[in-house]
């Protein structure tokens, strides 16, 4: 991808980093957005604006809701319309990390939400119907989206137009927000989507699989999962083009290849990717992929294994095995590369490694928050157990704050959860020199703070280690 050098240029909005060094050295975040939605689709789903400022009197409280147009959207994943990529790209002129998009997972609708002049109250400015996306792109179900160099990546489940697939990327206009078309030119084996991301340096695209819409929409179907039929591969692409590179099975039993976090290093060729479960022992696992000469591999580097159980204490789903899988739903890693969390939404454990040496991953903490059969309260409500368990983790700039929340998706959720799921957010405390990790009394909102609404990704104001990906070292 030709890159122009704005190494010494100018920009507007301080919030785009050059390096991952710039943005750790920046000002802490002072809210957080949170993706809410209405799990009976009777009332609008929402942005949830939450104080992260210590020093104020409202800290850890839900300060705004910025309801949706109409119900059914399913909010789930989101970000910014510009991040720091915009810098290596000459064409994108003046970027400002102003607008939030916030794709329905069910709708298929896209809602842009502008944080200015208020970023407490974020107002709706557009929506891009299901139509605009099926008539330019080809998809459907959007479920990830990424601020790149040179244009708005969403990656979507489903095909246009009621086609279940093939799911891909969609890349969007980063200031009018229209769909331009799909990213992908030369699709090759690629049927399943989920995930992207990039390796700036290198013009080299990643995306992972999960399934089509309906292999997901209604919850786990076991027939699907034992049959070994959800997306179990990694795919590489020229990023500039879009054009099929390389497909890596990590092998049918390892089922539901999720979340990428490349490294933040935009020279570095490497990055980890979450799998849900191995079928063959309920085991969760996470990856490493590398560059190995003219191509990539992969390599396991992590394994959390299943943890038995009573068949009285399980789900239906689960009672045959009689143990609680891990189920790593998300996987962050920090800016500065360091350190790794994994989230094990079915046992209930946030864990962190230091991966400073990416092949060898080592386990230096550990905290247990809800689980299906463990329900671990939160140390300020220690008589509390607490339903679901840490799902999306998001990681502050300087590596010292964490963000936790507990849906992983509405109809997933009903089938580990049966008695439902109350909202929390959880704030924890890493020390990111020598390991470490400890809850933040402080910090919990949950309950009827969320009126009704589930919660599930955080992202930051200012950024944070999902959104940004860097031109610079």
């Amino acid at each position: 991808m030709p890159h122009a050098d704005l190494s010494r240029a100018g920009h507007g909005d301080p919030s785009l980093y050059r390096t991952p060094a710039e943005a750790i050295a920046a000002p802490p975040e002072r809210l957080a957005y949170v993706a809410g939605f209405d799990r009976s689709a009777r009332q609008p789903d929402a942005l949830i604006t939450v104080d992260t400022d210590p020093g104020s009197p409202t800290y850890g409280r839900v300060l705004h809701f910025t309801d949706m147009p109409e119900p059914g959207d399913e909010l789930h994943h989101f970000g910014w319309n510009a991040c720091s990529s915009a810098l290596a790209h000459s064409c994108h002129r003046d970027p400002e990390r102003r607008y939030l998009l916030l794709p329905g997972l069910r709708s298929s609708r896209l809602h842009v939400l502008d944080t200015r002049p208020d970023p407490v109250r974020p107002r709706l400015v557009k929506t891009v119907p299901a139509e605009e996306l099926a008539a330019r792109a080809g998809y459907s179900r959007p479920h990830t989206l990424h601020c790149g160099p040179d244009g708005v990546f969403l990656s979507c489940l489903g095909g246009g137009t009621g086609a279940d697939g093939p799911g891909g990327v969609a890349l969007l206009d980063h200031t009018t927000f229209e769909v331009l078309r799909a990213w992908e030119t030369e699709r090759g084996p690629q049927h399943f989507a989920y995930d992207v991301w990039w390796h700036l340096g290198g013009d080299v695209g990643v995306t992972s699989e999960w399934g089509t819409p309906w292999m997901v929409e209604d919850g786990v179907v076991p027939e699907l999962l034992l049959g070994r039929k959800y997306g179990h591969a990694l795919h590489f692409w020229e990023l500039d083009s879009g054009r099929h590179l390389q497909r890596i099975d990590l092998g049918d039993q390892y089922q539901m290849v999720l979340e990428l976090r490349p490294a933040h290093d935009p020279q570095a060729e490497w990055g980890f990717a979450g799998v849900v479960v191995n079928v063959e022992d309920l085991s969760a696992s996470v990856w490493l992929w590398y560059r190995e000469g003219p191509a990539f591999t992969a390599r396991k580097v992590i394994e959390i294994p299943a943890e038995p159980a009573k068949a009285e204490d399980l789900p239906p789903a689960l009672q045959p095995f009689g143990a609680v899988p891990p189920l790593v739903t998300d996987i962050n890693l920090s800016v500065d590369d360091r350190w790794l969390y994994v989230s094990a939404w079915g046992t209930g454990e946030l864990f962190q490694y230091d991966v400073s040496d990416p092949f060898r991953p080592h386990l230096t903490a550990s905290v247990r928050l809800g689980g299906v059969t463990a329900r671990t309260p939160h140390p300020a409500e220690p008589d509390r157990p607490l339903s679901g368990a840490p799902q999306m983790v998001e990681i502050s700039r300087d590596g010292r704050r964490l963000y936790v929340t507990n849906s992983l998706y509405g109809a997933w959720d009903d089938q580990f959860y049966l008695d439902g799921i109350e909202p929390w957010i959880v704030k924890l405390d890493a020390d990111p020199r020598a390991g470490g990790l400890t809850v933040d009394r402080r910090f919990f909102p949950h309950g009827d703070e969320f009126r009704g609404l589930r919660v599930h990704q955080t992202h930051l104001a200012g950024g944070d280690a999902s959104s940004d990906s860097y031109c610079y070292r």
